[in-house]
């Protein structure tokens, strides 16, 4: 499925939502069924610098495809990075590098995080364009 496949899909569930109590825990129910990242590659290396909790995210490739797994220590920030999973890992870095991340602001959920979530969503995001950077340069 292509990332902007994904991303219609997600602004279709979010859609289906009357208010946004109801789409937070939406988003705490995609966290919980988050593929973890193992233990092992929680360090400090794989924190994403900019969130107010703690993100730990790890890519590897797998078939030219980038594979993502994360983890945190907060419940929404947990589900915010698993609807970022979803959308970007099993995907080639250079459509990860190209794709448009607007479908955020169409679901509305920038704007109904604090602001420091806010910078984190946007820190998460940067981190997974860099992992796609670094493999796509490591690749050609």
């Amino acid at each position: 499925m292509t990332i902007q496949a994904i991303q219609e899909e997600i602004i279709d569930e979010f859609s289906m939502f009357d208010d946004w109590d109801e789409r937070f825990q939406y988003v705490i129910d995609l966290g919980k069924s988050l593929p973890l990242v193992d233990d092992q590659f929680k360090t400090d290396d794989n924190i994403i610098k900019g969130c107010q909790s703690k993100v730990w995210l790890h890519a590897e490739e797998n078939d030219g495809n980038l594979v993502f797994t994360a983890d945190s220590d907060a419940i929404i920030t947990k589900g915010i990075i698993a609807v970022l999973i979803r959308t970007f890992s099993n995907q080639k870095p250079k459509d990860i590098l190209e794709a448009d991340t607007s479908f955020i602001d169409q679901i509305g959920l920038k704007e109904q995080l604090s602001p420091t979530r806010a910078n984190g969503l946007v820190s998460m995001i940067k981190q997974i364009k860099l992992y796609a950077l670094g493999f796509e340069a490591k690749n050609n």
